[in-house]
């Protein structure tokens, strides 16, 4: 729901703990509480309505988690989900979970049965704070109705602070609506992380490195660091490869950007700067043939730890401005050029394919011909949205999404909630596979019901191809891999007030799509791939 300006305070000044606990985190910049309904909660609603702060009600928990990531990804602030006790709680940790693999600064809220019949069998009564502890920078129960405004107070500052990461604090039910009182003092704020020291013993390192790549990951983007970033790559001439939110730092078309050519890069590269994101699989653990690799990441609690790499930490701007320069050999450049247009050669036929059933690469040759330069780009399944990942290269930074490194399918529709209200006047497009479809396909009904018009397409082949084709070709038989073929996910979204339409034939994709667009609600695009066709990969991702 929409309210009057948000001051942080209610009207009528605090009555309950609910007031005191949203007015802490409304003082962290947030604008939206994403929730699923629920009992134990219901004064930090009543607190909402009063300050006239955004409510998003899901259908179903990890969205509303998922919805709170987002806009932390997206707008840099923190993101509020509020979950009621017991299984609004448990319905969130994948979400959490995800927030934690991806360094968002997420606070979770939750219920909690009342202290007064603690260890009574209460409605709902779990201890939360353990299993959410692993995937949590703080994982914690209020101290009491005096707390409220410290221990909230805490949890977003311990999110913000980097490395960044999701914070959970549950409430007791009896102290949320327990009547205001006065509070203990907040914490102080911890300072942000200093400037890097000067790192003239990476001189020779950089200086020598005839073939070098430089690899933005989405940290880039959460620090502030993409005009810094930018400005290195262009100062010294270095290929750029680009990964998740680093995605669009360098605009497509850009003359550095080479990450259509990653294998080669990777597999000839004598030195690898990797920026803001882990070395995990997704660069094949920061093995990268002889190379020298060198980490630059926002703490040092980020900086890989199971390789011998040279580890940079810092604000991220601190780091690229305090990096010795060099010059990249043109030479090296113009080969990886040159891969990039033999690459993007190969493929040109498939981008415009004819066949039918068709191929899903079709997709992305309309969808391309159409998406604004500040299109928000969604995306949530396996190859269908692998495809995504190579073919659609954003053209400004910020506007991509995907699960990240923990590959929890189920994000998409909360991802596209948040960033509709995020970015209302971008063009919002979830990339949805099929099986990640039945997810979380439900909230649609919270689209429509808030009025959040978003672009969906689905690729459905009809099957989860990313375990189908493997499965194959290990055992020469697949089982548990195939969903019902041709399933009209276009019908649900009707059903629950949107609209959407089946395409079956390559040649009626572009008006399909174009209806999408125009239509201002939330439109399904039900696209009916080829079941045969599998996403080429590798296992190490490199």
């Amino acid at each position: 729901m929409d309210g009057a300006e948000n001051s942080g305070r209610p009207p009528d000044g605090p009555r309950h703990g609910g007031d005191t606990a949203l007015a802490a985190a409304l003082r962290f910049g947030v604008e939206t509480m994403f929730t699923l309904s629920g009992g134990h909660v219901f004064p930090l609603y009543d607190a909402a309505v009063r300050t006239g702060t955004r409510i998003v009600d899901v259908r179903h928990e990890q969205s509303a988690v998922f919805a709170a990531e987002a806009t932390a990804r997206l707008a840099r602030r923190p993101g509020l989900a509020v979950l009621t006790a017991g299984p609004g709680v448990t319905n969130g940790v994948s979400a959490i979970a995800t927030a934690h693999f991806n360094g968002s600064p997420v606070v979770v809220l939750g219920g909690r049965a009342p202290a007064a019949r603690w260890g009574s069998g209460a409605l709902q009564e779990l201890d939360h704070p353990p299993l959410v502890a692993p995937v949590t920078k703080l994982a914690a129960t209020a101290s009491g109705p005096g707390t409220l405004d410290a221990d909230v107070t805490r949890a977003f500052d311990t999110a913000l602070a980097p490395h960044r990461g999701p914070a959970f604090l549950d409430i007791h039910m009896d102290h949320l609506f327990a009547p205001a009182v006065p509070q203990a003092p907040r914490p102080e704020r911890p300072p942000r992380a200093a400037g890097v020291p000067p790192l003239d013993e990476l001189a020779p390192v950089l200086q020598n490195a005839r073939r070098p790549v430089l690899v933005l990951g989405s940290d880039v983007w959460t620090d502030g660091a993409e005009h810094a970033a930018r400005a290195f790559a262009e100062e010294v001439r270095v290929p750029v490869v680009a990964n998740g939110q680093g995605r669009g730092v360098l605009p497509a078309g850009h003359d550095l950007l080479v990450t259509r050519a990653r294998r080669t890069a990777f597999g000839e590269a004598d030195l690898v700067i990797v920026a803001g994101t882990p070395l995990d699989f997704r660069l094949g653990y920061g093995v990268f043939g002889d190379a020298r690799v060198v980490h630059l990441m926002d703490h040092p609690s980020a900086l890989a730890a199971h390789l011998d790499a040279t580890g940079v930490a810092g604000d991220l701007s601190a780091v690229f401005a305090a990096l010795p320069r060099f010059k990249t050999d043109p030479d090296w450049l113009a080969r990886l050029r040159d891969a990039v247009r033999a690459a993007s050669a190969a493929d040109a036929g498939l981008l415009h394919s004819g066949a039918d059933p068709v191929h899903p690469l079709r997709v992305y040759g309309e969808l391309n011909r159409i998406l604004d330069d500040d299109a928000v780009v969604i995306g949530d399944g396996g190859d269908f949205v692998s495809y995504a990942g190579r073919y659609v290269e954003p053209k400004c930074p910020g506007t991509w999404l995907d699960p990240g490194p923990y590959g929890c399918l189920g994000t998409g529709l909360g991802y596209a909630m948040a960033a509709r209200i995020v970015r209302p006047s971008a063009q919002v497009v979830l990339l949805l596979g099929d099986g990640a479809a039945g997810l979380s396909l439900m909230d649609a009904d919270t689209l429509v019901r808030h009025r959040l018009p978003v672009v969906i397409i689905v690729g459905n082949n009809g099957a989860w191809g990313l375990e189908k084709h493997p499965m194959r070709a290990l055992y020469g038989y697949d089982v548990a891999a195939d969903l019902q073929p041709a399933c009209r996910y276009d019908e649900v979204v009707r059903a629950l007030g949107g609209a959407g339409e089946t395409v079956t034939r390559p040649a009626d994709l572009a008006a399909a799509l174009r209806r999408a667009f125009a239509a201002n609600v939330p439109y399904l695009v039900n696209v009916v791939t080829d079941p045969d066709i599998a996403y080429p990969r590798t296992t190490t991702g490199v």
